[in-house]
């Protein structure tokens, strides 16, 4: 499947007031960037535990109303902070409010901090990992359920690497992957995950391949990962004051890859 190259922001919705992340979302837009994402905690996973952070799903739902061309979502959300069948409404809602660009990202969690302030039980990675796949497949059948139904099939993205558990999830559920590492690693990552695939009768060209790269620049990496399959390249920036520069060389880059092809 040959898609085009993606930029997409990461913004740590922490240590801002939430205007400066309602600037940042616009500018970045602007910029044209393809896809915002926030992320899913509670508290800053940077700087001060005590710091300002707000949260993921309400950001979502006004950013759905903000934007107007940029897909949104969160990397990732967090399976155990939500009923799935709840999750499930809150995406498809996301969805029509933004006429069709939610991604939904998701994962078990794994900041005990998050579970431990607000009550949810951590258990082991193991028994996060298993109940954030069931709550996917619940979550695809409330989808089916649901009046007004989504406007689309609502991708769908996980990230991590873990290579017995969290990719045999991505073979099962997930439209997108996303990892990091430099290409060595991806490549490999990418390998045991074709290797899930084949066990779960998946094609692995229909799962989108995800990296950040939020500390390189894409004369030192972008052709590297692409060649492993990397096609979305996500940067983060974080609060007060969203420093977005660093998206303009990928984005130039994206421009020239796509305008080659």
């Amino acid at each position: 499947m040959d898609r085009p190259i993606r930029i997409a922001i990461q913004l740590q919705p922490q240590h801002a007031e939430y205007a400066a992340i309602r600037d940042a979302a616009a500018r970045a837009e602007d910029m044209g960037v393809d896809i915002v994402f926030n992320w899913d905690h509670f508290f800053p996973l940077q700087g001060d535990r005590a710091g300002k952070h707000f949260e993921c799903w309400t950001m979502l739902g006004a950013w759905a109303e903000q934007t107007s061309r940029v897909e949104i979502g969160a990397l990732v959300g967090c399976h155990a902070y939500r009923n799935p069948e709840l999750v499930a409404d809150m995406a498809r809602t996301v969805d029509h409010i933004s006429g069709g660009r939610l991604i939904l990202g998701y994962g078990a969690g794994w900041f005990e901090h998050d579970f431990d302030e607000y009550g949810y039980e951590f258990g082991t990675a193991g028994t996060r990992i298993a109940a954030m796949g069931e709550g996917l497949e619940r979550i695809r059948a409330r989808f089916e359920r649901l009046n007004p139904a989504p406007t689309r099939r609502i991708p769908i993205l996980i990230g991590g690497g873990g290579e017995r558990k969290t990719l045999r999830q991505v073979a099962r559920h997930a439209d997108v992957w996303h990892g990091f590492g430099d290409a060595d690693t991806i490549r490999h990552k990418c390998e045991v995950l074709d290797g899930w695939c084949e066990r779960e009768g998946r094609d692995p060209a229909e799962i989108e391949r995800s990296c950040g790269v939020s500390r390189s620049r894409p004369e030192q990496v972008g052709d590297a990962l692409r060649a492993v399959g990397v096609t979305t390249f996500q940067l983060s920036a974080g609060g007060p004051d969203y420093e977005l520069s660093a998206l303009q060389p990928w984005l130039q880059y994206r421009d020239a890859v796509n305008g080659a092809s």
